[in-house]
């Protein structure tokens, strides 16, 4: 009996039972929803963080695209140049379609506009009065100190220079401070409703950049594109196209203190509005020239304006 209950014992089945247990509870439970929450929730603050660094430097942006919009770098409407007659983003040209009474239907065929009436300043006492809100703008937008304006027999010479405690421009760069670009959008509108054409001049002071080869960049660049970014900014106020008729950029050539020609006030922007004669013969300069009279048979030259030369000689007169 011993013998035999001992072989019974020896071939007794093993029975082992698989399966189930917490490792199969585990996948049907909800710990994957919360890794992918974690997940979703560091997606959603890398997104604010994103947003917070762009809304950050927006400002900053708009100065890099208005700088290199000024410089000639990029294009206000874009790199492709789109009909004048298309709204903006149409890619399709749109031609007037005529009516039956002989008429044209386009946009904007039925509203007539009333012509614009500017102001020509000619005389002393109108291009002083002109100054005169020149100055007051420049006093309001705190930069009294910045602006001097002098009538010329060519015109109002109207200078913007900087000073020891406020400049017009970065320094080394053609970007326009805030405040100065606040002036000169301020001015625009003034502008626009004169006929008077102007010249913009860009003048730095005498002090050089370190790389002064032939295609360096150098002051005669930065007084060029000080003067374009001048001019973005008068345009971007209102002003028309039309009203400059040259821009001219001058380097450390001309400085108003020759004493001391790393002064702040030689670094200013120019802008000199034209008197009508005056007008004509910078265009017939580089134009069609004006009637001459003939000095020699091989010389002649434009007759002078002897009114406005001696108008010149008793202002100078009176100045040392």
């Amino acid at each position: 009996m011993q013998a035999t209950k001992k072989g019974d014992k020896l071939n007794e089945a093993t029975i082992i039972k698989r399966g189930g247990g917490r490792q199969s509870d585990d996948e049907h439970t909800g710990a994957w929803k919360v890794a992918f929450a974690d997940f979703c929730m560091a997606l959603m603050a890398l997104f604010l963080v994103l947003w917070l660094i762009a809304a950050r430097d927006a400002s900053q942006a708009k100065k890099i695209v208005r700088d290199n919009m000024a410089n000639g770098l990029m294009e206000s409407t874009g790199g492709k140049r789109a009909l004048a007659t298309n709204p903006s983003g149409s890619l399709i040209e749109r031609f007037q379609l005529p009516r039956a009474n002989g008429g044209s239907q386009g946009p904007g065929a039925g509203s007539k506009t009333a012509p614009t009436v500017r102001t020509q300043y000619e005389s002393a006492s109108e291009l002083a009065a002109l100054a005169h809100a020149l100055e007051q703008m420049s006093a309001d937008g705190g930069l009294s100190s910045n602006l001097a304006a002098v009538v010329t027999p060519s015109g109002l010479r109207v200078m913007l220079h900087d000073t020891d405690r406020q400049g017009m421009f970065v320094r080394g760069s053609p970007l326009p401070t805030d405040k100065f670009a606040k002036l000169l959008r301020a001015m625009a509108p003034l502008f626009e409703k004169m006929e008077n054409q102007m010249l913009i001049v860009g003048h730095t002071d005498s002090l050089q950049y370190t790389y002064t080869g032939p295609r360096g960049y150098s002051n005669w660049s930065l007084s060029v594109n000080r003067a374009l970014a001048a001019r973005g900014e008068l345009l971007t106020g209102g002003m028309r196209p039309e009203s400059v008729l040259q821009l001219v950029g001058m380097a450390d050539q001309a400085p108003l203190d020759t004493a001391h020609p790393d002064a702040p006030v030689n670094r200013r922007i120019e802008l000199l509005i034209l008197t009508s004669a005056q007008a004509a013969s910078v265009k017939g300069m580089f134009g069609t020239p004006a009637s001459s009279e003939a000095l020699t048979s091989d010389v002649s030259t434009t007759r002078p304006d002897e009114a406005a030369i001696q108008q010149l000689r008793s202002q100078l007169a009176k100045k040392p």
